[in-house]
């Protein structure tokens, strides 16, 4: 599918978000732990939720999706049956990390795979701290596919320290420490997002964390601690709307001319923020209200209007509470005066794609001044030409910053492969059309 973005009519109205990606995987993933009946509502129904609802059917568990009402008939830590085939984890490393630590936690044996692109992304920052703790668990290369053997219960409980902050490998431990024999304690270098903690607290989980000095830097450690027998109480949440798929629209407004809009109930997780604070640096005109809290998770309406931009440094923790916004940042910092520096970003070359790299080809291609690093990007901005066909290259987020970068530019700009939007945030393209954005699809074959 390609999809045509021109400049049009400012930006104008209000909307109301999908749920939360990464709180629709958690939620789904540790309702089916829980003992009994719990219910989600703003469920994010996207493809990779629905490569997580389709594995828990393999592994036994009954539930039942009505619009974007999701109710799930958990069985508890230990209630997974063996899957008769392998998991196909399509495109999300996401829903294969999480997987992975609660069938380790359930200790019956399984095979998680998915796509070419997901066999590429780096598996031994799990597969390493979960053969730690007990779990019979080996990968291809340090990638997919992971094969899980059966293993024996209680898991021992470990102090691990991951060399790159990550929410992904960070829940992974926690979700095989429900089944350990005590405390399970996580250092990471970073503020990673912490969702995970936050629900886990909610189904009753001793679980704290939070900043700690040693020496000369501060670390931030994670403390889970497991009784036996415990089991984890069903959960009732509405979900809050998604700030990353937010950040497209917020984005959006900022840089045409004119535009004037409200996101309504959008989580405002202090972990998940920094696009909010980067792009606020540069001079947008962003204002939060209505700031409220829905099971455990702040929650508030954000309204933006055109503004001048001008560049930023972004570094250090700043890159971890944004880590999945830099396509989208990248355009706001291309329309941006003078330069924006992004660097200690490395773990951008591990997503969907190799974001560094593809964002400074496609950006490149729309006549953006940017620079690769090892480690990040330098973009001289302020004016986008655009007039051209540039590739998605399977990356959501890729694709979704490309349509936006053509809102602004001075010739239209044409998005190769922009099927791949559906993954996140189906709703994407009707959203800005209804916002007045100049977006048209146009299917493959024609």
């Amino acid at each position: 599918m390609k999809l045509f973005s021109s400049l049009g009519s400012p930006l104008i109205g209000e909307i109301a978000l999908p749920g939360d990606k990464s709180l629709s995987h958690r939620a789904a993933l540790l309702s089916a732990l829980a003992e009994g009946e719990s219910q989600v509502g703003n469920f994010l129904v996207a493809g990779v939720t629905k490569k997580m609802l389709k594995a828990l059917s393999a592994l036994g568990i009954d539930w039942s999706l009505d619009d974007a009402q999701l109710t799930v008939r958990g069985l508890g830590l230990h209630g997974f049956c063996q899957p008769q085939s392998v998991i196909n984890c399509g495109n999300s490393a996401t829903t294969l990390r999480l997987l992975a630590g609660a069938i380790a936690a359930s200790g019956v044996p399984a095979i998680l795979d998915g796509s070419d692109g997901l066999r590429r992304r780096p598996m031994a920052r799990i597969v390493a701290p979960l053969k730690a703790m007990g779990v019979k668990i080996d990968g291809t290369g340090n990638c997919a596919p992971l094969r899980l053997e059966a293993s024996h219960m209680p898991l021992l409980s470990i102090h691990h320290r991951l060399s790159v902050a990550s929410a992904q490998v960070k829940s992974c431990i926690l979700l095989a420490a429900l089944s350990g024999d005590g405390t399970t304690i996580l250092d990471e270098p970073g503020p990673s997002r912490d969702h995970t903690e936050r629900m886990l607290a909610t189904m009753g989980v001793t679980i704290f964390g939070g900043q700690v000095l040693q020496q000369d830097h501060s670390i931030f450690r994670t403390t889970l601690r497991c009784d036996p027998g415990q089991g984890l109480n069903p959960i009732r949440i509405t979900l809050p709307g998604d700030i990353s798929s937010a950040a497209f629209l917020i984005v959006a407004a900022l840089i045409t001319p004119g535009s004037k809009i409200s996101l309504h109930g959008v989580g405002l997780n202090p972990t998940r923020t920094g696009i909010l604070d980067a792009l606020q640096a540069m001079g947008g005109r962003i204002t939060i209200t209505s700031l409220s809290e829905s099971g455990g998770e702040q929650v508030g309406d954000i309204l933006v209007e055109h503004s001048s931009l001008r560049g930023v440094e972004v570094s250090g923790g700043l890159v971890v509470r944004m880590i999945d916004e830099f396509p989208v940042f990248s355009v706001a910092s291309a329309f941006a005066s003078g330069r924006t520096v992004v660097c200690q970003a490395e773990e951008l070359r591990h997503k969907e794609s190799d974001r560094i790299s593809a964002l400074c080809q496609e950006l490149n291609h729309l006549g953006v001044k940017i620079e690769e690093i090892p480690d990040g990007f330098m973009i001289h901005g302020r004016e986008v030409s655009g007039g051209c066909e540039v590739e998605s290259h399977g990356d959501h987020r890729l694709a979704m910053a490309l349509a936006v970068a053509g809102l602004a530019a001075r010739s239209p700009v044409v998005v190769q492969g922009a099927e791949i939007i559906t993954e996140s945030f189906p709703g994407f393209i009707e959203c800005l059309q209804s916002l007045g954005a100049n977006l048209i699809v146009q299917p493959e074959n024609m």
